[in-house]
């Protein structure tokens, strides 16, 4: 059985530092100017060095704790055919972390920095990164402020209220449509967290980068690129030097019509008791490794894959299981968040509803129980994650309008809310939970 070496507290900041997303389209661009990294090891990265790559953190850093990172991005850039493409690793992915077995692949940075974090990416796409970006996500605020703020096209209803959250509580009231918002605004919007899991995460993240690329590029903004980028600065680590950071002025224009392909790492998502993994697809991933580096994969190249991911298969622990396999094909930003639109008179099914469960009872393994429950019922489950006792007094489940009847009938006490998106719902298990 695996052991946890650190006590994970759930966060609703880990995606707030896509809001300065304009450095990491600094870094993904002004890699082009770069020397390539050169190394001996026969990898995907070695086959493809005419390409850069950037590995792009947020963590979520307190005075108490070093943090983790939450948000973890990929980003490869091919300078001859002015292209970007963005690869989105789950926070939950369960890797080899040197020195500390299989764990998920955030704990790295807690572990070790940066610098263990880059070396369990490394592992996993077989891909050396040239450079990193590390920002502190209590930043994006003022960034998003210092562009005049976002247009947002937000795509479904999205209402969470938490007053026991962080410092002074959470409220999240967002309706479907087009909307300016200024940083406080927008952090609502990164910060919501529904049925869709890190799926539907990492499709808001693309959303977001689309809307604040749109942004940087007006004629109003532009100008102040220099000027943000230096207020930004001191708030990022990185081995980019402030002067190379500059540089990004000159390029921007030319990434308006190139675009940014995006995906998520392929694999699938388990869980044991009341934690969470995303177990990576090594085969697929080094298969699409090779693409994005335009690489043709040798048979030792492909046997290695298979070898890696036999002895990973062989790690998994005891009582892990296995949910719905997620999405694993690439897109363009611009079709990352389709506009669900509510279908008031469409009757729906239990298949219909993917369900995030999270446990705020105290009760080890409640989070567990409830999810067996719900897929017995024919619900899909997102994930199950552990929360804070003190969070709820009651059991909630969030959904939209035509689901609230499938929930009636559940085995434990629990309000049955509205106001989610349609096919999500979330289960927050609260102390009045019994088995």
């Amino acid at each position: 059985m695996e052991q946890k070496k650190i006590k994970y507290k759930r966060s609703y900041h880990r995606v707030i530092m896509l809001g300065i997303i304009l450095l990491m389209m600094v870094a993904a661009a002004l890699a082009y100017a770069f020397t390539r990294y050169s190394t001996t090891k026969n990898t995907l990265g070695q086959a493809g060095n005419e390409k850069t790559t950037i590995m792009v953190m947020g963590v979520d850093s307190r005075t108490d704790d070093v943090g983790r990172s939450d948000t973890l991005m990929v980003f490869t850039v091919d300078e001859k055919k002015d292209d970007v493409s963005v690869l989105s690793i789950p926070r939950d992915t369960r890797v080899k972390i040197d020195g500390h077995n299989y764990d998920k692949i955030n704990h790295a940075y807690a572990y070790g920095g940066h610098q263990l974090t880059q070396k369990a990416v490394e592992d996993l796409l077989d891909v050396p990164m040239n450079y990193y970006v590390l920002i502190n996500i209590q930043s994006f605020a003022k960034i998003i402020d210092a562009i005049g703020g976002v247009d947002i096209d937000v795509e479904k209803r999205m209402y969470y209220d938490d007053p026991w959250d962080d410092n002074g509580g959470l409220h999240i009231d967002l309706y479907p449509g087009m909307q300016h918002m200024d940083g406080k605004k927008a952090i609502e919007y990164v910060r919501f967290r529904d049925g869709e899991g890190d799926i539907g995460r990492i499709a808001r993240q693309q959303h977001f980068i689309k809307a604040v690329l749109a942004k940087v590029l007006t004629p109003a903004v532009l100008p102040k690129i220099p000027e943000i980028i230096k207020e930004v600065s001191s708030t990022v680590k990185t081995n980019l030097s402030f002067t190379d950071m500059l540089k990004f002025a000159r390029l921007l224009p030319g990434m308006k019509d190139g675009g940014v392909t995006s995906s998520m790492l392929p694999g699938k998502p388990a869980y044991i008791d009341d934690v969470s993994y995303w177990l990576p697809d090594i085969e697929e991933l080094r298969r699409n490794m090779a693409e994005t580096m335009d690489v043709v994969m040798t048979s030792q190249m492909e046997a290695d894959a298979q070898q890696t991911a036999e002895e990973y298969n062989k790690s998994l622990p005891d009582g892990l299981k296995l949910l719905s396999k997620g999405p694993e094909k690439k897109v363009n930003n611009s079709d990352a968040v389709e506009n669900n639109t509510e279908k008031k008179n469409s009757p729906m099914k239990p298949e219909d509803i993917t369900v995030m469960v999270i446990n705020s009872s105290g009760i080890n393994g409640a989070g567990a129980t409830v999810a067996e429950q719900l897929q017995r019922k024919g619900f899909k489950i997102s994930s199950v994650e552990t929360g804070r006792t003190s969070s709820n007094q009651q059991t909630k489940i969030m959904t939209n309008d035509n689901a609230v009847n499938l929930f009636y009938g559940m085995s434990f006490p629990c309000v049955i809310m509205t106001g989610s998106g349609t096919g999500q719902a979330v289960v927050n298990i609260g102390r009045d939970y019994r088995r």
